[in-house]
C-alpha cells in the first residue's frame, strides 16, 4: 500500500481540501495540515534563527577598562620577540618594523604607541555574548630520574615513531588549524591509542622513555599544563615541553568527578582532584582514563622566563595567554578584563596570545599563564573566572565573518 501513498497525496492535493471532508486526527499536529483546510488553526510564526555574530567587532580604547593604569613594557618586549615569525605576514610587517624603532619605553609612551599602531576589537561569542571562561595554567616542578626504579616507575615519552600526523591544510586549506593523528594497521589509518589503550604499551616501549617520574597524578597534570620542569635525582633540572598529542579530545577529570557525585563543583580544582586521588588510589586509573587525551614531550634546557609556547618562544608569567587560534592570531596583543582566582578583585592588563591548548576552544576563552612552581600552581588551580577580551589588530586589518579571513 505504501507504494501508492505519493499518488494518493497528489490526488488529494488536486481535488482540493474544501471538496474532501477531512476528519481531524489527534495523532497529527493540525499545523502540519495544508493551510487551505478549514480545520487548521492559526499556526504560530516561525522565528528565523539569529545570525551568528562576527567574532571580532570594532571597539574604542575607552572600552578597555584600566588601560591607562597598565604598564605594557613586558608585553611590548615579548611582542617584539614574536615579530620574528609574525612579520612574515603582510598585515603584521609594518607594525613589527615600527616596534623596532621605539626608543621611549616608558609606560605612557608605549601606551601611546599601541594606540597609534593598533585598533582594539572586542571578541564576541557566536550568540552575541561578550564574556567567557578564563582559566589558569602553570609550569609544575616534578621529581624524576633518568632511570626506572621503584621510586620512579612512571615513564614520560617523546612522540612515538608509529604516531602519524596528517596536516589537513595541505589537502584542504579551510582546515588550516586541524591535524589528523593516527597509526597504521596494515594499509588503514586508525585512531591512535587512547590513554587507556596506551598504558599496556608502556612496558614494551620503556627503553624509549625520556624520564621516569615518581607520582602519576603529577605527571597527568603536567600533561594538562603542557610543560613542566623535572628535578632529577642527580640534582640537575630539565624542562619537558609539549611535543605532540595522541589525537583524542581532552576530557575534564574534574567534570567527571562532579558528574558522578564524587566532588562538588566548587571542589573540582586541581588541589581538590589531587586530594580525591590520594584518598582513592584504587580508582586512580579509572579517573585518569576518563581523559583519553595523552601528551608527548621533548626535553629542553631550563632557561628563559618560562616554557616554550605554541610560537616556540618562552612564555611570560602573568602576561601570556593560551587562546584559540581559529579566532585570535598567535602573537597578538590582547586586553584582558577578568578577576583574580576565587575573587571579585579586578585583573585587567595587556597580555600576549602566545600559546594554545586542547581545552581552549571558543572565541572568548583563554588560559592565563601564572609561571612556575607551587605558588603559580595554587593560583592556576583556583582560576575559573568570567572575563572579556579585546584583541589589538594593526589598523590595516579589516574584520570579516568568513573563517578564511580570520586574523592570521
Amino acid at each position: 500500500m505504501f507504494r501508492f501513498l505519493p499518488a494518493i497525496i497528489a490526488l488529494l492535493a488536486a481535488a482540493g481540501c474544501g471538496q474532501l471532508p477531512v476528519q481531524p486526527d489527534s495523532r497529527v499536529d493540525p499545523c502540519l495540515v495544508p493551510a487551505t483546510c478549514p480545520i487548521c488553526p492559526v499556526c504560530p510564526a516561525i522565528e528565523p534563527p539569529k545570525p551568528v555574530e562576527k567574532p571580532l567587532q570594532a571597539a574604542a580604547w575607552s572600552d578597555l577598562q584600566g588601560w591607562n593604569d597598565d604598564d605594557p613594557g613586558i608585553v611590548f618586549a615579548a611582542f617584539v620577540a614574536s615579530c620574528r615569525s609574525m612579520e612574515r605576514q603582510a598585515q603584521w610587517k609594518p607594525v613589527c618594523t615600527a616596534a623596532r624603532t621605539v626608543s621611549d619605553k616608558t609606560a605612557p609612551a608605549l601606551r601611546a604607541w599601541f594606540e597609534a599602531q593598533f585598533q582594539p576589537w572586542a571578541l564576541v561569542n557566536p550568540d552575541g555574548s561578550r564574556t567567557g571562561l578564563i582559566t589558569g595554567y602553570y609550569e609544575p616542578i616534578l621529581r624524576g630520574s633518568r632511570n626506572e626504579s621503584h621510586g620512579y616507575p612512571y615513564p614520560v615519552f617523546a612522540p612515538p615513531d608509529d604516531l602519524i600526523v596528517v596536516e589537513l591544510a595541505e589537502l584542504y586549506p579551510e582546515l588550516k588549524h586541524l591535524r589528523l593523528r593516527g597509526r597504521l594497521e596494515g594499509r588503514k589509518l586508525v585512531p591512535y591509542y587512547s590513554r587507556a589503550e596506551w598504558t599496556p604499551q608502556e612496558s614494551k616501549r620503556s627503553p624509549a622513555a625520556l624520564l621516569w617520574i615518581d607520582d602519576p597524578i603529577d605527571l597527568f597534570f603536567m600533561q594538562i599544563q603542557g610543560s613542566g620542569q623535572v628535578q632529577l635525582a642527580d640534582g640537575n633540572r630539565v624542562r619537558l615541553n609539549y611535543a605532540d598529542q595522541n589525537g583524542h579530545p581532552y576530557r575534564s577529570i574534574g567534570r567527571w568527578l562532579v558528574e558522578r557525585g564524587e566532588l562538588k563543583a566548587e571542589q573540582a580544582s586541581m588541589q581538590g582532584i589531587k586530594t580525591w586521588a590520594k584518598a582513592n588510589p584504587s580508582r586512580l586509573a579509572e579517573l585518569l582514563n576518563a581523559n583519553p587525551s595523552l601528551v608527548f614531550f621533548r626535553e629542553l634546557a631550563v632557561d628563559g622566563s618560562g616554557p616554550q609556547g605554541a610560537m616556540g618562544l618562552a612564555l611570560t608569567p602573568e602576561r601570556s595567554l593560551a587562546i584559540d587560534p581559529r579566532h585570535v592570531p598567535l602573537g597578538a596583543p590582547i586586553w584582558l578584563a577578568t578577576t583574580k582566582p576565587n575573587s571579585e578583585q579586578a585583573l585587567t592588563r595587556l597580555m600576549l596570545g602566545q600559546d594554545t591548548g586542547g581545552a581552549i576552544r571558543g572565541v572568548v576563552r583563554a588560559d592565563f599563564y601564572w609561571g612556575s612552581g607551587v605558588d603559580a600552581g595554587n593560583q592556576a588551580g583556583k582560576m575559573r573566572q568570567h572575563g572579556r577580551m579585546w584583541v589589538l589588530m594593526p589598523r590595516s586589518y579589516q574584520a570579516s565573518g568568513s573563517a578564511d579571513n580570520a586574523p592570521k
